[in-house]
């Protein structure tokens, strides 16, 4: 009873943290019918700064680190992005009144990693003093690409199959480089690959690290109106899209948390870099990952798969699955 307790402690105490309760205000104010916007410019250069200040502390400290380190965490983080996608595949494509175009884009979305899911982590941990590799976001296209390539491909080996064409070559290359070109992947890639090949501590310091809680901030109150927003679009698709979209960060994220367990016991992986991998499981592309699946599987439903992502996933695995692992982390390594 004292653990159940301490579980349930740990996670009430969470929901008090700001980045929490902007996604929470935001969903609020929108279900009160407030007329409050942020502009799309606004939005994407908040992403942008954010991830640029991820890439930039993560390149130095890959620079900084042994590259044996990275190795395992890496080959999981895209085992575990290509098994979400395969997941969704067996599962949500066979449930009644779901189309397999609109099944295979939700769980492509799902198995691809949310940056503003990704920053909001890292400052609760920050704020809790969990300690955690710098380098562990350095993963996100580790996960995030073979998830979308999968995806992709399963789609247009499916529409193949159904028009009865037998050829089932697909072109992989021309889906990672659509996946690179991502506004999402492109940032983090140029902050990793400038904090990697130079030096840019002193603007990081003073310019990018200054300014990532409060524009996080911001996101977070974006992200809960469109949330809400995106809640009306569910009720045009079947209702299992919502019951996967509740289940399913929590199960990819436990998956990624087992893996990430086995890293730490062999490599010596932190039990703050197993959370962070577990949320980077749990969350799913909100940024690049819809306008890439919309253009390479345009059969498919956004109704579904952004639904369902966006107005489901994304506050469940904010509010959900971050206090959730890092609750599980304390009781499994103790700390």
């Amino acid at each position: 009873m004292d653990l159940l307790a301490d579980f349930a402690q740990t996670i009430i105490a969470q929901f008090q943290k700001p980045t929490l309760a902007f996604l929470i205000g935001g969903m609020v104010i929108a279900a009160l019918g407030s007329k409050l916007e942020i502009p799309d410019a606004i939005y994407r250069f908040i992403v942008f700064m954010l991830l640029m200040k991820i890439g930039l502390k993560a390149g130095i400290e890959v620079r900084q680190a042994e590259l044996a380190e990275l190795i395992l965490p890496a080959i999981i983080a895209a085992v575990v992005g290509c098994l979400i996608v395969l997941l969704g595949r067996l599962t949500l494509a066979r449930l009644p009144g779901v189309r397999t175009d609109d099944a295979i884009a939700t769980s492509g979305l799902f198995g691809a990693v949310s940056a503003s899911t990704l920053a909001a982590a890292m400052i609760i941990m920050e704020e809790e003093r969990f300690a955690f590799e710098a380098w562990v976001p350095a993963l996100y296209p580790f996960m995030d690409i073979p998830a979308l390539v999968l995806a992709i491909v399963l789609a247009n080996l499916h529409k193949r199959r159904a028009a009865g064409d037998s050829v089932a070559a697909v072109r992989i290359w021309p889906i990672i480089a659509d996946s690179l070109r991502g506004s999402a992947l492109s940032a983090l890639l140029l902050g990793l690959a400038l904090g990697l090949l130079t030096i840019p501590d002193r603007v990081l310091d003073t310019f990018y690290e200054p300014l990532f809680r409060g524009l996080l901030s911001i996101l977070m109150l974006v992200m809960g109106m469109e949330a809400y927003a995106r809640l009306a679009e569910l009720r045009k698709v079947a209702h299992w899209y919502i019951a996967y979209a509740f289940a399913a960060p929590v199960l990819h994220g436990l998956v990624a948390f087992g893996l990430g367990t086995v890293a730490h016991y062999t490599t010596g992986f932190s039990p703050g870099g197993v959370v962070l991998l577990a949320v980077m499981a749990a969350s799913n592309s909100d940024i690049s990952g819809p306008p890439t699946l919309r253009a390479a599987i345009p059969t498919a439903n956004p109704s579904a798969f952004i639904g369902s992502s966006t107005g489901v996933g994304t506050p469940v695995s904010i509010a959900i699955c971050i206090p959730l692992f890092l609750a599980l982390a304390e009781i499994v390594f103790k700390l």
